[in-house]
Order: structure tokens, then C-alpha cells, then sequence
């Protein structure tokens, strides 16, 4: 995995010469633009939400039904929309505090508020510079380029392109705002269980630390970060995992630094989907709570580090699943929780924000790991569409979405890699 910076805690500041290509100049946006995967809202809306999902992939009514048990549980609800309401006011709150003038806009890819209605609505409402911030930090497909696509998609067909300009803030994995609620809450975690595990009269017994995130296919991983003018090679094939890797090592050192907690810890997979031919990052969760437990463990640390919120896939897979199979198996265990509005959290966010803005600029671009910051211009073709491409925003090759003013490949091409 890749090093990280050597004091345990500071965050490397300093011009990162891979990365420096993929910044775009501070500019003056007029709004800000929270746009996540949206959920439904009642029973009736399971199943326009699951064929908004997985729309063009051919899947039966049939097939969708018995994929929808977990938000049937749950009352046809997921989470995520309220937890969205809530982190656009702290959003506004934050951003009133330091006295930026910038409205936060809230568009979902999957169900209302809809992206494309959203972009309409900025434009009828007299905005002409968006800056979007999204609700995933790491890189591949669906995290990443599958929301510039939404973009591209919705300026393009909407005829609001030339008209209204989208750029997105970097994706932030390694941003203290991002990492440092999991630092706090992996320490409370391990605490909590050596607790239990004391309480059971074990206090000696051996805890893991599991760090989780979503799978994604092999294919998609490998493509991660991938593209022409990305002269790093990954150890772990994907920058997908690589990050998750870099970001779990951060936690660690820190929680330890701070708190002198630390367990062995390893990365693992949940919510898979798809066709079973097709490969997926492993392991499952619950397949590694079952390994660990064969090997003696008796106490399991749940950090959800691939995620923002507590939305359904980490209810559901998480609270319900996973947890299921540490009681099954008589393990001590608890779920750490995610950033949500954590305060830290979303002063990152205003921070990641301001490094964009001319107004209240922020210079300093703090990463948590050599790997980042990572780019506020995508690089060509990173994270391929396997089914086809798209128009795109924010990215090395793509015009939509900027009044078609197109960003250089690379203003000046790191030693060693190409433009």
C-alpha cells in the first residue's frame, strides 16, 4: 500500500506533482450543488426506485421484488433522503457561519429531487455556476464519473448546456474532514468492545477491526483511476482499493497516536449485486466475520469507511446482516458510526468548497495520504463506462457542462508520465 506521511496526524499539504495537472483555477459559483443516489420514501415508491437503478440493464419487476426486502423492512423508507435534508442545512449553516453567500441546491441521481429538475430549476432561479459536491469520496465508476455522466446527460438533454456551468469538488477519502470522524469513532469502537469482552470476562480475548465498503465489480476496480495521463501504478491494481487501504492504514495510526487502541485490521466488501458470473471485490463481510471467528477472534470493530451516511446499505448489510452473524457466532461487536454531520465533516466539506472559490479561498489542499489530493479535473477516460460513453462534466476531455471551454489534459506533465 501506498506510504503515508510520516507524523503521524498532520495532513500533507504540499503540491502533489502527479496531481497538480488535474486543478482547476478558483472561480466565482453562484450555488452549490449536493447531489447524491436518492432512495424512496414510502412502499410505493420501491419499485420506480429500483428501476430507476438499475434502468437499461433489462431486469424483470420479479427479479426487483426479491432484491427489495430491506427497504419493504424498513417501511419502503431508506434513510438517505433525511440524512440529505439534514446535511444541506448543516451545509447552509456552516457556509452562513463564515459568511459565504452561496446556496446549497440538493439533486438525487435515482429518485427526487431528480438531478436533471434540479439543474432547471438553478438555471430558472438565475444560477450559472454550479460547483457540485457529492456523497462518495473514493474513485471508480459509480462514485465518480457515473454522477459527471448524470451531469453531462442532464445539461445535454435538457439544452441547458453552453448555459449552465457544472464543475465538482475533488473526491475526498483522504480529507481530515472526511477521516477524522472515523479516527474518533473506530477508538470509541475498539474501547466499546474490550468493554464487552471484559464484561463476558475476557477481557484479553483478540479484536479485529474490519474496515467496509461497497463491492464493485473486479472490472470496474481495475479501471479505478485508470487513463491515459495517470502515471501512477497502483500496488493493489485499483485506485479504488488502494485508497480504501491508504485511508484504513491512516485510521489506524492515528487511533493508536491518539488513544494507544489498535487491533490487526483488513478490508472487506458487503452489498453485492449483479449477476453471480460476474466478479466482485471479496471478501464478504459476513465471510470474513466467519473466517475471523475461526481463527479465535471474539471481537469485531465495524468501521464503515467506504461511506458518508447511515443510508440502507449500512442499516441494512451492516446493522442487520453483519452484526446478525457476529451474534450467530458469539462475537463482541459494534458499527462504528459514518461522518454524517459530524462537525468535522462538514467543515470539510466547506472547506473542499472554498479551495474552489475565489471568495473565502482556502489555498491549502490537505490529503491525509500520499495519494491525494486528488484531481478536480478527471483525467481522460478515468474510470471507464464499460456500457458506453457519455457526455461528462469535470473532466481532461470533456467540454459539457463548462460553456464548452475545455480543460487542458495536463497543464505541465509530471517526470515520467505523459499529458
Amino acid at each position: 500500500m501506498s506510504p503515508l506521511d510520516p507524523q503521524a496526524g498532520s495532513a500533507v499539504t504540499e503540491v502533489n506533482p502527479v496531481t497538480e495537472a488535474g486543478r482547476m483555477p478558483p472561480k466565482d459559483y453562484d450555488a452549490v450543488l449536493l447531489a447524491s443516489f436518492g432512495g424512496p420514501e414510502g412502499q410505493e415508491d420501491v419499485l420506480p426506485f429500483l428501476r430507476n437503478v438499475t434502468r437499461g440493464r433489462g431486469i424483470p419487476d420479479e427479479r426487483l421484488e426479491e432484491v427489495s426486502h430491506h427497504y419493504r423492512a424498513n417501511g419502503g423508507i431508506s434513510p438517505i433522503n433525511e440524512q440529505n435534508r439534514q446535511l444541506k442545512a448543516a451545509l447552509e449553516a456552516e457556509l452562513a457561519a463564515r459568511g459565504i453567500e452561496l446556496p446549497v441546491l440538493w439533486g438525487n441521481r435515482n429518485w427526487d429531487p431528480y438531478i436533471p429538475q434540479t439543474l432547471q430549476d438553478a438555471y430558472d432561479a438565475g444560477h450559472r455556476r454550479l460547483l457540485m459536491v457529492t456523497t462518495s469520496a473514493y474513485s471508480c465508476y459509480s462514485s465518480c464519473r457515473q454522477y459527471r455522466e448524470d451531469i453531462g446527460v442532464a445539461l445535454t438533454e435538457s439544452g441547458l448546456d453552453g448555459r449552465l456551468e457544472v464543475d465538482k469538488v475533488r473526491q475526498y477519502f483522504d480529507h481530515p474532514g472526511f477521516v477524522e470522524p472515523f479516527i474518533e469513532g473506530t477508538a470509541a469502537g475498539l474501547a466499546d468492545v474490550q468493554k464487552q469482552l471484559a464484561a463476558a470476562g475476557t477481557p484479553d480475548a483478540p479484536v479485529h477491526i474490519l474496515f467496509a465498503t461497497h463491492s464493485i465489480p473486479t472490472r470496474d476496480a481495475e479501471a479505478a483511476g485508470r487513463s491515459e495521463a495517470e502515471p501512477r501504478e497502483f500496488e493493489e491494481g485499483s485506485a479504488y482499493v488502494a485508497q480504501h487501504l491508504a485511508t484504513g492504514a491512516k485510521v489506524i495510526e492515528r487511533v493508536q497516536a491518539e488513544s494507544g487502541l489498535t487491533a490487526p485490521w483488513s478490508l472487506v466488501y458487503q452489498s453485492r449485486s449483479g449477476a453471480p458470473h460476474v466478479p466482485w471485490l471479496e471478501p464478504d463481510i459476513n465471510d470474513a466475520i466467519e473466517d475471523l471467528a475461526g481463527r479465535g477472534i471474539k471481537g469485531i470493530v465495524i468501521v464503515p469507511l467506504g461511506f458518508v451516511s447511515d443510508h440502507m446499505e449500512v442499516v441494512w448489510d451492516l446493522d442487520t446482516e453483519a452484526l446478525e452473524t457476529c451474534r450467530n457466532l458469539g462475537l463482541a461487536a459494534t458499527r462504528v458510526p459514518t461522518p454524517g454531520t459530524h462537525r468535522k465533516f462538514v467543515t470539510g466539506l466547506v472547506d473542499l468548497i472554498s479551495e474552489r472559490t475565489v471568495a473565502n479561498n482556502i489555498s491549502d489542499r490537505p490529503a491525509l495520504t500520499k495519494l491525494g489530493p486528488w484531481y478536480d479535473v478527471c483525467r481522460p477516460g478515468c474510470c471507464a463506462n464499460f456500457r458506453g460513453e457519455k457526455p461528462t462534466i469535470a473532466g481532461a476531455d470533456t467540454t459539457v457542462g463548462t460553456g464548452h471551454d475545455a480543460y487542458p489534459a495536463a497543464a505541465a506533465a509530471p517526470e515520467g508520465g505523459t499529458p
